[in-house]
């Protein structure tokens, strides 16, 4: 069987609060490890991967930035011509929750790509003691217009999900994306194929 052709290369950015588990999910999404002492990002870290998602190949560039303020300053190219964003906060820190807003005017002041699809991911469900309910999260969601998910990158639930959720959306909005193969494809009878996650917009 010959090997599927990479349709697109999509450029991913993972953004929110410090310690909220950013390089965390990634790490869980790139390698499937989970380091309980991981170190916060310096600056930007950046990881390749190839996702299939209903029957198309695209290869991921994710970037994950600090969430720290005196790294600010790499802003405006680290959101250039991105074509998805995941926005994390941790379900049990309120303050992590409560900042979502200032990280989405950056993120709405410096993307170059305004149709650009945005996913709110809700870490760490596994801790006991939760400070945000899903229900908050699922109402930030909408009235955004953003895809929603909880996760645990410790527990590996949602992770997955949440980048093949965003990558599929991402293919479903005409002119966010170049090909780089032989087009888009899509099942006939269904268009594109609905996942089983619970995630939604």
């Amino acid at each position: 069987m010959e090997e599927q052709e990479v349709l697109t290369t999509l450029k991913i950015l993972i953004i929110g609060e410090s310690g909220v588990g950013k390089s965390s999910l990634l790490l869980r999404f790139t390698d499937d490890t989970f380091d309980p002492e991981q170190a916060a990002t310096i600056g930007v870290d950046f990881k390749v991967k190839t996702l299939a998602v209903d029957g198309n190949k695209a290869k991921l560039a994710i970037w994950d930035t600090a969430g720290q303020e005196r790294f600010r300053t790499l802003t405006p190219s680290y959101y250039r011509g991105a074509q998805g964003v995941i926005l994390v906060y941790d379900v049990s820190s309120k303050a992590s929750f409560a900042k979502l807003d200032v990280w989405l005017n950056e993120l709405e002041t410096f993307a170059t790509k305004h149709d650009m699809v945005k996913m709110l991911v809700g870490n760490k469900i596994d801790k006991e003691k939760r400070e945000v309910s899903k229900e908050e999260g699922l109402r930030f969601a909408r009235k955004h217009h953003m895809l929603f998910i909880e996760a645990s990158a410790k527990t590996k639930e949602g992770v997955q999900c949440s980048f093949e959720e965003l990558v599929e959306k991402i293919l479903q909005t005409p002119g966010l994306w170049e090909t780089s193969g032989r087009g888009l494809r899509v099942d006939a009878q269904n268009g594109p194929v609905a996942s089983n996650c619970y995630c939604v917009v």
